[in-house]
């Protein structure tokens, strides 16, 4: 029962934010005192603490470090030079203005390159030192809440600034993982059956989302975004494809040629993932429950198992399926001395972090995002990130592929804002085919690509416009 659920049942988007952020947690956690982890500031002043002003007199804002604003600048102007699809956009949407009027509240990665994004609808946006959480938006106007070394508490109080800011309230949802979403419905109903449409860019957001139109509670249209072609291939395939070696390199510095990983699911995520270890010469297994993906598994030349069978002797566990518990306390402890286990989900639960904070076990700071978990028995697990998300907790993510989801999230905004009364119910959608074409063809400019154009005849033979859409919008170009 969706009205049932506690917030802390919904697997949080907090880690998966977060760059960089400090992993204390509560007190009552069963750290031993050389794992008392503290963010990397010298300032431990909460920003929630601090008083400070923008450039424009402004304090509708919380961030740790406001005066990091000219970094912020630069930090972006580099990321616009891979973001040019994106850039192009936010030309014609000031000088169209398609979301005037849109009062947009959000909840996402805050890192120069979503920062682009954000000057799609505001062209002097600064992004100050900040690593995670919400912002709110107008045409014109951008309000970050979020700060590197959020504590739980931190991240729902920023939502909960968003939503109830004075003299404001928010007609669109731009979320990826559905927290915002979940914490508008449960705790301000009459703000949530406002809204004009949602756009949702992840499999957990998605998931909930489907949960609550099934059960009858979806008041307002969204759309799912993660299920689009640009979203799916782009962002879940080639950016993890790239993003793993980066993140387990950074961390770790091991040599993959000939170590034996095991990756758990073999979605876009796991493919992506799974094909960039095969390259680098480890011996790559792969768990799955569907058994088309299974299949695919199997005929490009992985060996599909069960997470038990290779549990004691494998070098690495990577998960990357978006479930719970799919690396619980019975396999992590018999993992062997050494090993490591890291998430590539969507979600913070995939590894039972939780178990291994029991007072016969230690926790040790190698690096940051890097713990020895230490058995009675001097064994140790390598765990990365706490079983966050490991490309965006430990190393970065490609600009380009950012371009092309930021791009396919404003052209969501913008349909759902401007549909005509009565094209989308209260249900989740897909984005329309001809836009996510349209995605595509704005970014095929970078590689000085040339397409084929159809003849008359052969539109005709084929029964399609000549300048598309190509596909049906039930066909997916994604290998799942």
């Amino acid at each position: 029962d969706i009205e049932k659920q506690e917030f802390s049942r919904f697997p949080t988007k907090t880690g998966r934010r977060s760059l960089s952020r400090s992993i204390s947690q509560s007190s009552t956690d069963s750290y031993s005192s050389a794992a008392s982890y503290t963010d990397s500031s010298d300032d431990e002043t909460s920003p929630r603490d601090k008083s400070q002003l923008n450039s424009k007199g402004s304090s509708d804002f919380c961030v740790k470090n406001i005066k990091q604003a000219e970094f912020g600048r630069r930090e972006i102007e580099i990321a616009e030079q891979d973001m040019s699809a994106l850039v192009s956009l936010r030309k014609r949407a000031h000088s169209e203005k398609p979301l005037a009027g849109a009062k947009i509240v959000g909840c996402t990665h805050i890192t120069a390159q979503t920062a682009v994004r954000f000057t799609f609808f505001n062209n002097k946006l600064q992004s100050p030192d900040s690593s995670c959480s919400v912002f709110l938006m107008e045409m014109g106007c951008v309000s970050v809440f979020a700060w590197k070394g959020e504590s739980e508490d931190d991240f729902w109080w920023c939502i909960d600034r968003c939503v109830t800011t004075e003299g404001w309230q928010p007609n669109m949802i731009l979320d990826d993982g559905g927290d915002l979403t979940h914490w508008v419905y449960k705790k301000y109903s009459s703000v949530f059956k406002k809204i004009r449409g949602i756009v949702e860019e992840s499999v957990t957001g998605v998931h909930r989302l489907y949960q609550l139109s099934k059960a009858g509670k979806l008041c307002v249209p969204a759309m799912n975004v993660n299920d689009s072609v640009t979203k799916q291939k782009f962002d879940n395939l080639y950016c993890c494809r790239e993003s793993i070696l980066d993140g387990l390199k950074r961390t770790t510095d091991v040599m993959f040629g000939g170590k034996q990983v095991v990756v758990c699911g073999y979605g876009e995520v796991g493919k992506g993932c799974s094909a960039a270890l095969k390259a680098l010469g480890a011996i790559v297994y792969v768990t799955e429950i569907d058994p088309i993906c299974g299949l695919q598994a199997c005929m490009d030349g992985f060996k599909v198992v069960k997470l038990n069978e290779v549990i004691r002797h494998v070098d690495v566990v990577i998960t990357c399926t978006g479930n719970k518990n799919v690396v619980n306390r019975d396999q992590l402890d018999r993992m062997k001395n050494g090993s490591m286990v890291c998430n590539m989900g969507h979600s913070n639960t995939e590894i039972d972090v939780a178990s291994l904070r029991t007072p016969e076990l230690t926790w040790e700071r190698v690096r940051p995002q890097v713990d020895h978990v230490i058995w009675p028995d001097g064994k140790r697990v390598i765990l990365l990130a706490e079983g966050r998300l490991l490309n965006l907790s430990c190393s970065t993510v490609p600009t380009f592929v950012l371009s092309i989801t930021a791009t396919t999230q404003a052209l969501a905004l913008i349909e759902l804002y401007n549909a005509p009364e009565g094209r989308y119910k209260q249900d989740v959608y897909l984005l329309p085919k001809k836009m996510d074409e349209y995605v595509a063809s704005l970014h095929l400019a970078t590689f000085d690509a040339h397409l084929t154009e159809l003849t008359d005849e052969q539109a005709k033979y084929l029964g399609l416009n000549k300048n598309g859409p190509f596909k049906p919008n039930y066909y997916r170009y994604t290998s799942r």
